[in-house]
């Protein structure tokens, strides 16, 4: 079925820039409502940026116009642009895939930490 692989994240300094990518394998991405979520330590796991199998975007508050959710059909990838990085963003993110009439994300990559230093 649908698997998740997940890559891109590291240590950065605050300000700098970051590219999430997830390769989809088994089934066809564009068809899935997809998202991506993050943990920081001691907090709820948030779902901070999402694509609808439609196309439609949305973001948490504290990321827009910062980050950018996006899925390259080509190459069955999701990435997730991150840019203006604060400490604040420092979290494991994961991404995440459902069915496109499903209210759960059933599909989740291994999850890859990105580290902000100030």
């Amino acid at each position: 079925q649908l698997q998740l692989v997940e890559s891109g994240g590291g240590l950065v300094q605050a300000g700098d820039s970051l590219r999430l990518s997830c390769l989809a394998s088994g089934r066809t991405l564009t068809t899935y409502s997809v998202g991506w979520f993050r943990q920081a330590p001691g907090q709820q796991r948030e779902l901070v940026a999402g694509i609808t199998s439609g196309g439609d975007t949305s973001y948490v508050d504290s990321v827009k116009g910062r980050f950018t959710i996006s899925i390259d059909s080509a190459k069955n990838t999701m990435y997730l642009q991150m840019n203006g990085l604060t400490p604040e963003d420092t979290a494991v993110y994961y991404c995440a895939a459902r069915m496109s009439f499903s209210l759960h994300y059933d599909y989740w990559g291994q999850g890859t930490q990105v580290t902000v230093s100030s």
